[in-house]
């Protein structure tokens, strides 16, 4: 369950980023463009993915992230229709829509691991999901530090070093 809440934490981090209006239409996409940029660097890096495996492995991966931010409209415009709903009679019906969208979301993550499997070893996919949440983790602190790429607890490699304590909670 943590798992998915990772997964659904990184998914909805790169839908705002990428739905996020600076002033600057222009601004906005070369904005994404660079995150975007930097996240295939972040991931290659991690992977140490080789050149062919990078050729079969990022059209799989851009189809499955394409996938991930419907997935997450469909469960946020789900959420607001339940929020909005609350006071109606189709209460149950919202309900059932929004936890379906989630059942389908958490069908995308294992039918993504498929997918990856069959062209990444199994070491590669599981390096894959660290990645990303590292990633996230470093967009996050550095969107706390005003955008800057080195600030403090946002040094190359200061992945885990911040004063925040994880969650010991289990499920």
């Amino acid at each position: 369950m943590k798992k998915l809440i990772s997964v659904f934490c990184v998914t909805a981090l790169m839908s705002v980023m990428a739905f996020a209006q600076p002033q600057n239409h222009k601004g906005a996409e070369q904005w994404r463009e660079k995150v975007r940029a930097e996240q295939v660097a972040f991931i290659t890096s991690e992977l140490n993915l080789t050149e062919a495996e990078a050729q079969s492995f990022w059209p799989v991966y851009n189809d499955i992230q394409n996938k991930r931010r419907e997935a997450f409209a469909a469960s946020m415009k789900a959420f607001m229709d339940l929020q909005n709903g609350l006071e109606g009679k189709d209460v149950e019906k919202l309900l059932n829509e929004y936890l379906d969208c989630k059942k389908k979301a958490e069908k995308l993550e294992a039918d993504a691991v498929a997918r990856y499997k069959k062209v990444l070893p199994v070491e590669k996919v599981a390096k894959l999901f660290l990645a990303e949440e590292k990633f996230r983790h470093q967009q996050i602190n550095r969107l706390g530090q005003g955008g800057r790429p080195n600030g403090p607890g946002n040094k190359p490699g200061g992945f885990g070093k911040h004063p925040v304590k994880p969650n010991t909670d289990s499920e």
